[in-house]
């Protein structure tokens, strides 16, 4: 077992430091991260509780790469370009089998995501993961939740309620066949963060945020930011073909809508702009305030208090 916290960090996550934008990585009171000319800073952080945001029998593996594609997912959200991430970790206790595995699938994030792991604390407690992304963005642009207008038309990204039809595999509530299963509780373990699609927007969409809370509560976020009313037609909603083997419609329908969990992207784009690859049109932007789906019932999403 590492005897303190010092060798811990160099046995299990020093490895992943390495980046384009890291000038010094772990090891020092701060790294330092560099920014092109014309750039500047995006930042976001974001934790997980075991037990809150994941399930206690999570792998650790799928623990780390949860995390950390959630807090890139914010980056996603701005368009901004990675950088780097900081990891603050709390564990019950320093336990070897569990640390490798979650080294692994921090490093297979940091990888998959370009976000090097250049710094972050280990204490005692409970176990929580809170990871801090860094991110670049272009000097005058960045997509925001506050520039939706009337008339533009609303977008999301990829299939909506994988994740939550995933979680509720995870927890016997429901079964399906062998590939669907594996390709719901894969989404819900190891989401992917548009971060390409968000760099692509920028510049064109109006408006955009990361379905995290479920679609109706995010894009209230965009409604109550941007002074709109949005439309949802719940016949547009792309789902896939492996939630769609539940045979209640109508909890298909919730999970989509309420589910949360997706990290796909939600954006608005004024009319007659090309259709982005891999989204689809799923409403409209008018006047008024708040988020309406006809036909769909009265639903919320994830709320922490």
């Amino acid at each position: 077992m590492p005897a303190d916290e010092f060798s811990l960090i160099a046995r299990y996550f020093s490895a992943y430091g390495r980046g384009d934008a890291v000038e010094l990585g772990v090891g020092d009171d701060c790294a330092i991260l560099s920014l092109r000319p014309g750039e500047r800073l995006a930042t976001s952080v974001d934790t997980a509780v075991e037990g809150v945001h994941f399930p206690d029998f999570t792998l650790p593996e799928d623990t780390a790469y949860r995390a950390v594609a959630a807090a890139a997912s914010d980056l996603a959200a701005m368009g901004a370009r990675p950088l780097g991430m900081t990891l603050a970790l709390t564990l019950p206790e320093a336990d070897e089998l569990f640390l490798h595995s979650f080294s692994q699938g921090l490093g297979l994030a940091a990888s998959d995501f370009a976000l090097p792991l250049v710094g972050g604390d280990t204490t005692r407690g409970p176990l929580t993961v809170t990871v801090q992304v860094f991110g670049a963005l272009p000097a005058h642009q960045a997509l925001l939740r506050g520039g939706a207008q009337v008339g533009d038309e609303l977008y999301v990204s990829g299939t909506l309620g994988d994740a939550a039809g995933g979680l509720a595999l995870l927890r016997g509530e429901w079964h399906s066949d062998e590939s669907s299963e594996a390709f719901l509780e894969g989404r819900f373990h190891r989401p992917t963060p548009r971060l390409l699609l968000g760099q692509q927007l920028l510049g064109l969409a109006s408006a955009a945020i990361d379905i995290s809370d479920g679609l109706l509560a995010d894009a209230g976020h965009i409604a109550a930011a941007s002074g709109v009313r949005l439309r949802i037609d719940p016949g547009r909603l792309p789902l896939s073909p492996a939630l769609l083997t539940h045979s209640d419609r109508e909890q298909v329908l919730y999970w989509a809508l309420s589910g949360g969990d997706d990290y796909e992207l939600c954006f608005t784009l004024p009319p007659g702009m090309e259709l982005p690859p891999g989204c689809a049109r799923i409403g409209e932007v008018l006047a008024g305030e708040g988020v309406e789906c006809p036909g769909a019932p009265a639903l919320g999403g994830y709320r922490h208090f």
